[in-house]
């Protein structure tokens, strides 16, 4: 590569890892090998038949133009219910805006904010994307080492320690990917009294799997928790997990008016409006029928809980129980310093990926990925016979080591 052609904020980042491992595994697919894909994290469920219903007859009425920058006042208004109807959140419609997916407005808010310099705090384990989004718009990601001993969850201490005069922004994910962990009432109510000490600091929610949790306690909102964070608050979600429509490409922020004005200008500027067709499908999705959403969930619930037992069963595994989303984060350890029949030492857990996937055919992710090991990250969003099928590849293949 001439990398005097390639703009310094593209060599900061690197390819999603998640993404290749997903195009190594469908790779080795093509190339004739029985594979176990258990990388993307995408609902293995069609998209409910009532939403499909809805897009068609958009379609037939010629809902094929240019929608507002922000997006249509049915969707932006169907959001604005659903915060109040579910969250207990009150937004205006000048305080929305619908993006091409989630991902791409975790990007717009970090482009509309960051100056050179600014630092993101990142609880690690975390979504891969967010430390080389954030170097992507001239920040520095401040990952903070989250311990399985602290349930995967950002404490005050941590916290405190990773405040600077240059920090901007705290992104906080619940439930999370990878790990599937979610923060209860008294722990947002901690880190809101940490974060009440430094008003710089901004706070972006990543509540795209808030859908899928498999607790019965009551999960609120950290606006819930302190209602005097909302100007300096930005909530992301989309309808891609609860619904089954990654492929739609629906995400949406909720901030205060000049801020979403900030996000508008540069959408317009970039990537314009989203789709006119998912738009009105994520309205079906929002105020119709809602049935799949926990009916997908007891589903999600019965292959964490076969999946977990299985993975648990396998000496020099072992998994904590997720509260939340639809991946299990696992603990392989105990299989450093151990070798592969062939004689490979495994140094990492990068290594015991590469093992599962050439040996036996099982995709995963290494946790070094997320920000860290030693874990891999695998996805229960398949069918239970594909999974019983992985986790059986995955003991045999532990089995043979040395």
């Amino acid at each position: 590569m001439n990398s005097s052609r390639i703009a310094a904020r593209v060599q900061r980042i690197k390819p999603s890892p998640s993404s290749a491992a997903a195009d190594r595994a469908n790779e080795l697919r093509r190339q004739g090998h029985s594979i176990v894909n258990l990388v993307v994290g995408e609902p293995d469920f069609d998209t409910p038949a009532h939403i499909r219903q809805a897009a068609w007859e958009a379609i037939q009425r010629g809902e094929t133009r240019y929608t507002n920058n922000s997006g249509t006042v049915e969707l932006r208004q169907a959001i604005a219910a659903k915060l109040v109807r579910e969250n207990g959140l009150s937004y205006g419609l000048d305080e929305i805006i619908v993006t091409s997916g989630a991902k791409s407005a975790i990007y717009t808010v970090l482009a509309a904010t960051l100056e050179p310099g600014d630092e993101v705090i990142i609880p690690a384990p975390y979504w891969v994307s967010y430390p080389d989004m954030v170097l992507a718009c001239d920040g520095r990601p401040v990952t903070v080492p989250c311990p399985e001993s602290d349930g995967f969850k950002l404490t005050v201490e941590r916290l405190r320690s990773a405040i600077t005069p240059c920090t901007r922004w705290l992104m906080l994910n619940s439930p999370s990917n990878p790990t599937g962990a979610s923060y209860t009432a008294d722990e947002y109510r901690a880190l809101a009294d940490l974060l009440l000490e430094h008003p710089q600091v901004m706070l972006m929610t990543d509540d795209i799997y808030e859908h899928i949790r498999y607790d019965d306690s009551d999960n609120p909102h950290i606006l819930n928790i302190e209602p005097g964070f909302r100007d300096r608050t930005v909530l992301i979600n989309g309808v891609s997990k609860t619904y089954a429509m990654t492929g739609w490409r629906i995400g949406y922020a909720a901030a205060s008016a000049d801020l979403v004005a900030a996000f508008n200008t540069l959408q317009s500027q970039s990537s314009g409006n989203t789709c006119s067709v998912s738009q009105a499908a994520a309205v079906a999705a929002l105020e119709g029928d809602q049935s799949f959403v926990s009916e997908s969930r007891e589903v999600y619930r019965q292959r964490r809980d076969r999946t977990l037992e299985s993975i648990n069963a396998i000496s020099g595994l072992s998994c904590a129980a997720p509260s939340g989303a639809f991946y299990l984060y696992v603990d392989c350890a105990d299989l450093l310093g151990r070798r592969t029949p062939a004689g490979k030492l495994l140094a990492d857990d990068t290594d015991v990926v590469m093992y599962l996937l050439e040996n036996a055919g099982v995709a995963v992710v290494a946790g070094t990925a997320y920000g860290l090991s030693p874990y891999f990250r695998m996805s229960i969003a398949s069918s239970q016979q594909v999974l019983d099928e992985g986790c059986a590849r995955i003991a045999a293949a532990v089995d043979a080591l040395i």
